[in-house]
């Protein structure tokens, strides 16, 4: 992978230490806080980050992605600029149409000058302002549930129930450490112990969540929750991109009989199918994100099995 891409992120044993979120004030009604306002804000994401993802299908699921501006950068980092950076080479003179700038570090910049760190999506940036006001990708998807209410549309899913949250919380902390973020731990290790210890983590707990999801259609029942969704960013991901790209090669997605029933089930939803690109995560990874010196893009693997049949409907049998 490219040396700038994890250098800052990388203690002294080999360890992949995720950099903590510099723009973190939360949107709500109380004085400091981001106000909630239609039209106000741009939200800056790639197809191919699962932080990002999970943010679009949120978005979509709930209509607030009428309210809220999208801006779409460019799965292939760019080279050559001495940074890790994203770039709106996807768009019209290669700038993001709205804000007008060419590379996601100059919103980081002009807000901060001094910002030290990799710039990230998503981002969410104040219009009336020109200032990014947040990039707390952990938190975000919770703001979009609870704080936007007023701009949810008819028939919006509750994706954090009251009933579940304590249930919901937990199970999201298990996702990100052991799932979300530990196929970085595995993927961007640089010694072979903690690659392997990253490694079975991972794989101990697909294998949990595999035995889990034999009992219900979603990860809490037969509603789907947040919880899935930071899920399923990763699942999606996984037989393209970090099986081969991280050596997290011990089983296949597919190779999860009740996993995979699961994946597709979520896909063939339309806010999850529409904001998952095969091909920008496949560029990302391949070309932007793993050692690949000759830039050779994988010809596989067959992403129309995600549209074929899966079995979930029937916990839905079960419980009436």
């Amino acid at each position: 992978m490219p040396t700038e891409f994890v250098a800052q992120e990388m203690d002294h044993k080999g360890r992949f230490i995720r950099q903590k979120n510099r723009f973190t004030t939360p949107f709500g009604h109380r004085e400091g806080q981001l106000p909630i306002e239609k039209h106000r804000y741009r939200l800056l994401v790639s197809y191919a980050c699962p932080w990002a993802h999970r943010q679009l299908i949120v978005l979509k699921l709930l209509g607030l992605d009428q309210v809220i501006s999208i801006g779409f950068v460019d799965p292939v980092r760019p080279t050559g600029l001495g940074r890790t950076d994203w770039a709106f080479t996807l768009d019209k003179d290669k700038k993001d149409p709205v804000l007008g700038i060419p590379y996601l570090s100059d919103i980081y910049l002009q807000t901060d000058p001094n910002y030290q760190g990799r710039f990230t999506v998503p981002a969410v940036v104040d219009l009336k302002t020109g200032k990014l006001v947040n990039n707390d990708y952990f938190n975000l998807t919770r703001y979009w549930e609870t704080e936007w209410t007023s701009f949810h549309k008819i028939g919006a899913p509750d994706l954090y129930p009251k009933d579940y949250r304590q249930s919901i919380d937990e199970l999201n902390e298990i996702i990100f450490e052991d799932v979300n973020n530990g196929v970085y731990q595995a993927g961007f290790a640089t010694d072979q112990k903690v690659y392997e210890e990253n490694f079975d983590k991972v794989f101990n707990r697909l294998e949990e969540l595999e035995d889990r999801l034999s009992r219900t259609r979603y990860l809490l029942g037969n509603q789907i929750t947040e919880s899935d969704i930071r899920l399923y960013v990763s699942l999606v991901r996984f037989d393209i991109a970090y099986y081969n790209g991280f050596n997290l090669n011990w089983k296949r997605l597919v190779d999860f009989p009740n996993l995979w029933h699961y994946a597709r089930d979520l896909y063939q939803i339309p806010a999850f199918k529409d904001t998952t690109h095969f091909d920008h995560i496949k560029k990302h990874y391949h070309l932007s994100a793993t050692i690949n010196p000759h830039q050779i893009l994988p010809k596989g693997p067959d992403t129309s099995i995600w549209l074929e049949p899966h079995d979930r409907a029937k916990f839905e049998k079960k419980e009436n």
